[in-house]
């Protein structure tokens, strides 16, 4: 899949498109349901698929503290959108100046001018441009005058809701792994690059992948079993913190360190993915180090209980 990054990259190979625009937060049935028909269409007119999406998110530029958490990062999103087929991605920075864009401004230069779109597909809920004057009607009366279709996709729905990443979220704020899993299409989990941290596991004796969350926020907090993948791992067992380690840092910004249990691999620099199947506690603040190290080997403990507890229902 190609990465356009910016509006200066388009050229004018890139004109001549069906197009879809959105967050695409999690990639869920609800966006995989728009990415088929954005394919369908692309294949009936023999054309690119192309997927835009602003970064940050509007959300986050206008307050990113008090942002939703990201259910992925855009490196998440990218191999997501890749996996499913599109051709082309196009990243537009979310700024002040594309912030005060109108609709109709949008649709004139970049929809028009500079991809030239032969076909839109819209999500049922999305709205552009300044105040969020853009909508379906807004963009199909707009395709009447310039020559291309644009039609919404039929709203995907689980237990008689709108699948969304608002639900996603409030599901993984509750650990309800399982809704997470059935909104998603697939088991939730983050994947990125292990980098070096402070070294502090390991001096414990639990050494911990450290990941690079890229990301100010996570949309889950505490301590979990989890199956780690990649680096040529399948499905380890491990126990993941994910918050702001507030024993041992100050930061705000939300870490994510894995520890594989009962076994020992160097991970620096591989990239690996984290999956989610259980909650053993919230995040919590300890007295002492050594505190911490005793709760570190309950967690472990705990674990290793969980995943043996679900291998004994699987023999049955």
């Amino acid at each position: 899949m190609e990465l356009i990054r910016g509006l200066h990259n388009l050229r004018p190979r890139h004109h001549g498109c069906v197009a879809t625009i959105g967050a695409f937060d999690g990639v869920h049935r609800g966006h995989q349901a728009v990415i088929g028909h954005l394919l369908d269409k692309a294949a009936e007119l023999q054309l690119p698929a192309l997927v835009i999406v602003f970064e940050p998110l509007p959300r986050e530029f206008f307050a990113p503290v008090e942002a939703p958490a990201r259910i992925m990062s855009f490196a998440e999103k990218y191999r997501a959108l890749e996996a499913l087929g599109v051709d082309r991605l196009l990243r537009i920075r979310f700024n002040d100046q594309l912030r005060a864009m109108t609709a109709q401004r949008f649709v004139d230069e970049i929809f028009v001018a500079a991809l030239g779109v032969r076909y839109v597909v819209l999500g049922d809920d999305f709205r552009f441009g300044a105040d969020r004057q853009g909508d379906i009607e807004f963009i199909r009366e707009q395709g009447r005058r310039y020559g291309y279709e644009a039609r919404p996709t039929a709203t995907v729905t689980a237990d008689g809701e709108r699948v969304s990443s608002t639900r996603i979220r409030q599901a993984l704020e509750r650990a309800d792994f399982a809704t997470a899993e059935c909104l998603l299409g697939r088991p939730y989990s983050i994947g990125g690059r292990v980098v070096v941290g402070r070294q502090l596991g390991r001096e414990m004796g639990t050494p911990t992948a450290n990941l690079d969350l890229r990301r100010l926020r996570a949309p889950v907090s505490g301590v979990f079993a989890v199956e780690v993948n990649g680096a040529g791992l399948r499905a380890a067992h491990g126990v993941a913190n994910v918050g702001v380690r507030p024993t041992v840092d100050d930061s705000i910004k939300a870490n994510l360190e894995v520890h594989l249990l009962d076994r020992e691999l160097d991970l620096y620099g591989a990239r690996i993915e984290v999956t989610f199947r259980h909650k053993l506690r919230d995040e919590q603040k300890f007295d002492s180090i050594d505190e911490l190290r005793k709760q570190i080997a309950c967690d472990k403990d705990n674990a290793r209980r969980w995943f043996a507890a679900q291998a004994g229902e699987q023999q049955y």
